[in-house]
C-alpha cells in the first residue's frame, strides 16, 4: 500500500501549477494583460506563429553580406516535426521557407477569410506533416508559454437578488420534471447532478471560447486600453499594428453578447457585469474536437448540428426571469472557434465540408437555427493534385483559398537526412564520402523538370561546366535549392546571380516535385541498394551506384534525364580530384606571399636594376628570369612569351592605377589587403594545386605505398614517399571526413583512372 500511495503522490506532484490553475477574475486577468500583453493578447493565428517561432530557430543565411541575398535561409525544423513524434516529417529548405513566410503573414495580421491548403502528391508526407504539426500545437497551446484564454461567466445570484433559500425546492422540482421529460441517460443524469446550482453563482462557460477581452463592448475598447496601458510603445503597437486588428474588430459570441446585455439591463453597470467574467486557459483536445477538429474523407457528416444544455438553459431562464434573454444554443463549429479546423484530403465528405466552409470563411458567421454564430478559426486542408477538380467547379471559393506546395523533397541534404533517420546514422560509414549524397541527387533528378527557363537565362554557356554539371544544369539547380552557391562558378556567372534571378530559380520549385520517385519509392529503393551492397570490408563507391541505376535496375536509369548519370560521375571525379590535390598541397604560403609582393614591386622597374622591395625588404635583381619564374606559377600551363608580356603589362598598369594610388596611398591598406594582391595569391595557390599530383602520376611506388599504408611493408618505402602519403591520407580524413580505408580507396581511384590528366583545366 505504501508503494501505491507513493506512486499516486508522484502523479500529483507531476501536475504543474499551470495545469491546476482555477479560473481567475477578469480584473486579475487585466493585471496580467498589462504586465505581459504579448503573451495574453493573442488569437489563434498569433499563437500558431509563436509555436513555429519557438520550435524553429532563426534561419541561417550562408551569405549574409551578399547584397543580392533573397533571405532563402536554412531552418532547422526538427523540434517541430521530428523530435518526440512517432513518424517524423522532414521539411526541406524550400518547404521550410514557405512555411515560415506563411506564419510571418499570420503575425502581421494577414490571415483572415482564407482556407490554407497544403497540396502535394501521394507519398510527399502531407498527412505526417499535419498530424505532427497539430500534435505539437496541442502540446504547446496547453502550456503557459502557448496559452490562449477563454471566457467563463460566474453570474452572482446574490447580486441579482433572485435566489432565496426557499426557491431551492421549486428549482429542484422543476429540474426533476425536466429530467423525466427528456429521459436523460445515466451519464447525463450524473452530469446534471454535478450541474446543480451553486448557492452563490451560476457558472456559464462560453462554448465559442471567446477571448475575455472581447467581452468589453467594442465601442469602449480603444478608450479602455488607452487607460489600461501606461507604456507608450505597447499602446502604439496595440493601436497601429495589423496583428491586433482582431481586438478592435471581433465581437463576442451571441451567447456572451446576449448575457452581457441581459445583465446590463439588470445591473445598469458595465463594470459590475464584467466582474462576473472569469478567465481560464483554453484547453485544446483533438480527440474530443475541443479547439482542434480533424476530419478524414470517410468521416460521415454529423446529423445533430445544434447543441445546447437544457439544464443550464433552464437555470438561465429562472435567473434572468426571461426565457428569451439568452439562448444557450451553438453548433459543433463553436468548439473550434479561435482554434484549428483541419480536413485530411479534399475528397469524399471533406469536399462537402469545404463547400460548407465557404460562407463561414467569407463572412465569419453562420446560422444556428435563427441565431448567428461567430467562427474565426485557422482552416487547414490537405489536397492531392488530382483532387483539385473537386473544388474547381466552385469558382466562388477559389479566392478564399491559399495553396502551399508540399512536394517530394528537392533538397539533397534533407533527402540524405531521411535515409539517416530511417536506416541509422551509421549508414554513412558504408559509403565513400559524397557517394551517399550522389544517390540522393539521382533520386531528386527524377523529380525536377528537365528544362529550366530560369537556369538557361542565368547560365549563358553551360558547356564550360561540362566537368561539374549536366547539360540541363540540374546538378547546379540542386545546389541552389540547398542554399549553396558553388565555388566552381565563373566570376561572371556569380555576379549574374542577382536577387531577381535567384527568386526566379526558387519560384520554379513550385512546379517541381510533383512527379518522379516519391518519398516512399526512394526509401524502398535505398533499402534494397544498401542491403545489397553494404559490406564491412569494402565501401560503396560511384561505380557501384552507377551500375545499380544503369544495369541492375535500368528502369531507374530511364527515369533520369538523358546523360545525367554520366554527368554525376564526372562531377564526382572532378570533386574527389580537387580533394586529393587540396590534401596533398603543403607549399609554404608565407613564401608564396613574399614572391607575389616581390613581383608586384619588381614589375615597376627596368630589367638589370637592383632594388630593395619596400614590402618584404628583400634585395631583388630585376631580371627576366625572376619575373618569368613567378609568372609561370601565376599563369600555369606553360604560358608563351607573348602571353607573359601581356600579363606583365596589365598587372603593372593595374598596380599603378589602382593598387598603389587608391588602395595603398589613399586608403592606407597594406599590400596584402589589396584586391590585386589577393587575386595573384589565389592564382598562385590554384596553379600549384593543379600540378601537385604531377610528380606522383607515373610513380608506381607512390600508388603501392598508399595501398600499403598502415601495414608493416609501408616502412620499406623511402622517407619522402612515406611522408607524402601520410600527409595526404591524414588531410583527407581531417578536411573531408574520409576514414583511413576510404582515403586509401579514393587516392587509388584518382591515380588508377588518371583523373589528374583527364581533368586538366585550361
Amino acid at each position: 500500500m505504501d508503494t501505491i500511495r507513493t506512486a499516486l503522490k508522484h502523479i500529483d506532484r507531476s501536475m504543474s501549477d499551470w495545469e491546476q490553475r482555477p479560473p481567475i477574475p477578469f480584473e486579475d486577468f487585466l493585471r496580467e494583460v498589462a504586465a505581459q500583453p504579448s503573451a495574453t493578447v493573442r488569437n489563434i493565428f498569433q499563437v500558431f506563429h509563436d509555436l513555429v517561432k519557438s520550435h524553429i530557430n532563426e534561419g541561417r543565411d550562408e551569405y549574409p553580406d551578399d547584397p543580392e541575398s533573397i533571405h532563402f535561409a536554412s531552418y532547422d525544423c526538427n523540434r517541430l516535426f521530428v523530435e518526440g513524434t512517432d513518424h517524423p516529417f522532414f521539411a526541406d529548405r524550400l518547404f521550410a521557407n514557405r512555411l515560415i513566410n506563411l506564419v510571418k503573414a499570420f503575425k502581421r495580421g494577414a490571415q483572415q477569410n482564407k482556407i490554407y491548403i497544403f497540396e502535394g502528391p501521394h507519398g510527399s508526407g502531407k498527412s505526417t506533416f499535419l498530424n505532427n504539426l497539430l500534435g505539437k500545437f496541442e502540446q504547446y497551446a496547453n502550456t503557459e508559454e502557448g496559452a490562449l484564454f477563454e471566457t467563463i461567466w460566474r453570474v452572482d445570484r446574490r447580486l441579482l437578488g433572485d435566489f432565496q433559500k426557499n426557491q431551492a425546492k421549486p428549482f429542484l422540482d422543476k429540474l426533476t420534471h425536466l429530467l423525466d421529460e427528456y429521459e436523460f441517460s445515466q451519464a447525463e443524469l450524473n452530469e446534471a447532478k454535478t450541474a446543480l446550482p451553486s448557492p452563490d453563482y451560476l457558472e456559464i462557460p462560453c462554448p465559442s471560447h471567446d477571448h475575455p477581452l472581447l467581452q468589453i463592448p467594442k465601442e469602449l475598447r480603444r478608450a479602455f486600453f488607452d487607460d489600461l496601458f501606461t507604456n507608450a510603445e505597447i499602446k502604439w503597437r496595440l493601436f497601429t499594428e495589423k496583428e491586433y486588428d482582431w481586438l478592435f474588430r471581433d465581437s463576442p459570441c451571441t451567447i456572451c453578447g446576449s448575457l452581457y446585455q441581459a445583465l446590463l439591463r439588470r445591473l445598469k453597470s458595465p463594470a459590475q457585469v464584467l466582474d462576473m467574467v472569469y478567465v481560464r486557459p483554453y484547453h485544446f483536445n483533438r480527440r474530443i474536437s475541443d479547439g482542434i477538429s480533424v476530419f478524414n474523407p470517410g468521416d460521415k457528416p454529423i446529423k445533430q448540428h445544434e447543441l445546447g444544455n437544457p439544464i443550464l438553459q433552464s437555470r438561465l431562464n429562472d435567473l434572468l426571469q426571461d426565457s428569451a434573454a439568452v439562448r444557450y444554443l451553438f453548433s459543433r463549429l463553436a468548439k473550434v472557434n479561435n482554434g484549428i479546423y483541419a480536413l485530411m484530403d479534399l475528397k469524399g465528405h471533406n469536399t462537402e465540408r469545404l463547400i460548407e466552409l465557404h460562407n463561414i470563411v467569407s463572412e465569419g458567421v453562420h446560422k444556428v437555427d435563427d441565431v448567428e454564430e461567430n467562427v474565426n478559426a485557422l482552416f487547414l486542408a490537405l489536397m492531392n493534385p488530382e483532387d483539385r477538380a473537386n473544388i474547381q467547379e466552385f469558382p466562388s471559393i477559389s479566392d478564399r483559398i491559399e495553396t502551399i506546395k508540399i512536394p517530394y523533397v528537392l533538397d539533397l541534404k534533407t533527402e540524405v537526412e531521411i535515409y539517416r533517420n530511417i536506416f541509422g546514422k551509421h549508414i554513412e560509414e558504408s559509403f565513400l564520402p559524397r557517394v551517399l549524397h550522389n544517390f540522393a541527387r539521382a533520386i531528386i533528378a527524377t523529380r525536377l523538370n528537365p528544362e529550366s527557363e530560369a537556369m538557361r537565362e542565368w547560365i549563358r554557356n553551360s558547356g564550360q561546366y561540362r566537368l561539374t554539371c549536366d547539360d540541363n544544369l540540374l546538378l547546379l539547380k540542386m545546389e541552389i535549392y540547398t542554399g549553396y552557391i558553388p565555388t566552381w562558378l565563373t566570376e561572371e556567372d556569380r555576379r549574374r546571380l542577382n536577387a531577381k534571378r535567384r527568386r526566379k530559380i526558387i519560384a520554379e520549385s513550385e512546379k517541381e516535385g510533383g512527379q518522379g520517385l516519391s518519398g516512399r519509392d526512394s526509401i524502398k529503393i535505398f533499402n534494397e541498394f544498401f542491403s545489397t551492397y553494404s559490406r564491412k570490408d569494402q565501401l560503396i563507391n560511384m561505380s557501384v551506384l552507377c551500375s545499380y541505376f544503369s544495369k541492375v535496375h535500368p528502369e531507374l536509369g530511364e527515369a533520369l534525364p538523358n546523360g545525367f548519370l554520366d554527368s554525376l560521375q564526372r562531377f564526382y571525379d572532378f570533386t574527389v580530384l580537387q580533394e586529393v590535390k587540396e590534401s596533398l598541397y603543403y607549399y609554404n604560403e608565407e613564401q608564396i606571399a613574399r614572391e607575389v609582393q616581390n613581383y608586384l614591386f619588381a614589375i615597376n622597374f627596368d630589367l638589370g636594376t637592383v632594388q630593395t622591395c619596400r614590402y618584404t625588404g628583400d634585395r631583388l635583381e630585376i631580371s627576366e628570369h625572376l619575373l618569368t619564374s613567378i609568372e609561370q606559377r601565376l599563369l600555369g600551363n606553360g604560358p608563351s612569351a607573348v602571353a607573359r608580356a601581356s600579363f606583365r603589362d596589365s598587372m603593372q598598369k593595374e598596380y599603378t592605377a589602382r593598387t598603389l594610388t587608391q588602395e595603398i596611398l589613399a586608403q592606407g591598406l597594406p599590400i596584402t589587403e589589396t584586391s590585386l594582391y589577393r587575386e595573384l595569391f589565389e592564382r598562385y595557390v590554384y596553379n600549384l594545386k593543379e600540378k601537385v599530383l604531377d610528380p606522383f602520376l607515373d610513380n608506381e611506388n607512390f600508388r603501392r605505398a598508399i595501398k600499403d599504408f598502415d601495414s608493416p611493408s609501408f616502412k620499406s618505402y623511402e622517407k619522402k614517399i612515406r611522408d607524402d602519403v601520410t600527409f595526404l591520407l591524414a588531410n583527407l580524413g581531417k578536411k573531408y571526413r574520409y576514414t583511413p580505408n576510404g582515403a586509401r580507396e579514393v587516392c587509388t581511384y584518382v591515380i588508377d583512372n588518371d583523373l589528374a590528366r583527364k581533368y586538366v583545366r585550361s
